[in-house]
């Protein structure tokens, strides 16, 4: 699938505020707004749904740092807003800042001192002195690393996430070239971040001439599975997780694009992680039996392979779920870039979460992606078909699962005769729209109509389908994909473009344009 281009980001941008303020007829159930309502967009931009979204953020800012909560209740009340925040949060406030900006929400001046203020109180928490590292929980208000949860008063053993210092790396380095007059200040948070320490060189084999990822490290001894390390030899040694990132189609390849980009692990650690996992009785564990073979990527063998559901051929997340998928393109033109690989896959993959939710568990909606439970707490939700993992993220409050077996080496069971109280979640939908746009469209005035759903904030986190419970949460991670998705299609590539200049675009663009998955390159 192409880029969209400009005249038709501006089409679904312009739809896109019609369609979450203007309720659908009855009759309009099966369509997004036509072409008629598309003239009233402007009038209706007042009412969207990122001038909302960014709502909840500024509402989520603690004003004595000018760092977000984790979340904050439906109302917005500031004194609902978590005493927890993380370095994602952090990054996903900081670029939908620079979406807010340049939606003309914010001004030039005041995006400048959002960012200088963020930036300058990440300058002061505590990191972890040899990697740059920053920790995985600290108290927004006060600055100060986590030991005690705010919620319960249980022990938090202080943990160094890599998926997490990704998603705040990505955030610095597309502000020092959004905002340049904080560059400086960004720059300075980012040059001590060494993504090595979580590189692992045998974490696939020592046969193998590029490694993984770990999950993260702690600096003191946890409870639990843990392996005593320091890969870059900096420092004393840490207590790394248990497991690498072995899969490739998930959230964690921001960790790969980060380091690649910052030329801190080989370019070819790019095909280290598995698109499907071999398809020998060695990883009947997994979902499903792949189809595929090994192919050779600058000295790693990649096994090419490819999940099918409902007539669909794709690479499987390890959940099935949507943030898995989208998130990481939002900063990497993933389409452009891997023309024979992502661009073949994006698309299709919204395709099967669609059928699951409409033409499999029969909905009636669709967007699966971890988010908050609207029973309470949180909860990964997704198609477990489309996941790697056996056990998988299911769509049901009921954890309805599937397991269609594993050709000779493990008997399928019999499929769901149907499925509980399918969740859904906003941020799904939207980071969809590229991709189905029409879909998604509908999608959300769906939801906007049929729900008590939208708030002050915007869309409320997640939905149960059937019994018609509402999460009336915000997270800033879940708003942060909101802000970043829209920013892209109403910005023509907004944060992409600030994320790509330099590193990503000259060590990371010519690995991604080697690969080619087995899919075909239409469906």
């Amino acid at each position: 699938m192409a880029r969209l281009v400009p005249a038709r980001r501006a089409a679904i941008a312009a739809a896109l505020a019609v369609a979450v303020v203007v309720p659908l007829s009855p009759a309009a159930n099966a369509a997004p707004p036509d072409d008629r309502e598309l003239a009233a967009a402007e009038q209706a931009r007042q009412g969207s749904l990122m001038r909302d979204t960014w709502r909840s953020f500024t509402a989520m800012v603690a004003p004595e740092t000018g760092l977000p909560a984790d979340n904050i209740e439906g109302d917005l009340d500031p004194a609902s807003r978590s005493a927890y925040t993380s370095p994602t949060n952090v990054g996903a406030y900081l670029w939908s800042a620079i979406v807010a900006e340049d939606a003309g929400l914010i001004g030039r001046r005041e995006l400048v001192s959002r960012t200088k203020k963020a930036l300058d109180s990440m300058a002061k928490v505590e990191r972890h002195p040899a990697s740059g590292q920053f920790y995985n929980w600290y108290n927004p208000a006060t600055l100060e690393k986590l030991r005690v949860w705010p919620d319960d008063g249980s022990v938090v053993h202080p943990f160094l996430s890599s998926v997490d210092n990704a998603w705040m790396a990505a955030a610095l380095m597309t502000v020092r070239n959004a905002v340049p007059e904080a560059r400086k200040q960004a720059q300075a948070l980012l040059d001590p971040m060494d993504f090595a320490f979580y590189y692992d060189p045998a974490g696939r084999s020592p046969d193998v001439a590029a490694g993984l990822m770990r999950g993260g490290f702690w600096d003191e001894e946890p409870p639990g599975c843990s392996l005593v390390g320091n890969y870059p030899g900096n420092g004393p040694d840490v207590w790394y997780t248990c497991h690498n990132y072995g899969n490739f189609a998930s959230e964690t390849r921001m960790i790969s694009y980060v380091a690649i980009s910052l030329g801190q692990v080989p370019p070819e650690h790019y095909f280290v992680p598995w698109r499907t996992f071999p398809d020998t009785c060695d990883w009947n564990w997994q979902e499903q039996k792949p189809t595929g073979e090994f192919v050779d990527y600058q000295g790693i063998p990649v096994f090419e392979g490819q999940y099918t559901y409902r007539g669909l051929k794709f690479i499987p997340t390890w959940g099935g779920d949507m943030f898995e998928e989208l998130m990481p393109d939002m900063f990497v033109p993933e389409v452009k870039w891997g023309k024979k690989s992502w661009a073949r896959q994006h698309s299709v993959y919204v395709r099967g979460q669609i059928e699951h939710g409409l033409n499999d568990a029969k909905y009636g909606y669709w967007g699966f992606s971890p988010s908050s439970n609207p029973d309470g707490g949180y909860r990964e939700y997704g198609v477990d078909i489309m996941g790697l993992d056996g056990p998988g993220y299911t769509s049901d409050q009921e954890r309805t699962a599937v397991d269609v077996g594993f050709e000779g080496c493990r008997e399928a069971q019999p499929l769901p005769e149907s499925y509980g109280d399918g969740v859904v979640t906003p941020h799904a939908v939207v980071l969809a729209l590229p991709y189905q746009p029409r879909a998604a469209l509908t999608e959300l005035a769906k939801l906007r109509r049929d729900f008590d759903s939208y708030g002050p904030g915007g869309f409320y986190d997640a939905i149960a389908v059937r019994s018609g419970k509402v999460a009336k949460r915000y997270l800033a991670l879940d708003q942060g994909m909101i802000m970043g998705a829209l920013g892209n299609l109403r910005g023509n590539d907004v944060l992409r473009d600030a994320f790509t200049k330099g590193g990503a675009e000259r060590h990371l663009r010519p690995v991604m344009a080697m690969e080619e998955f087995n899919l075909p390159a239409h469906q």
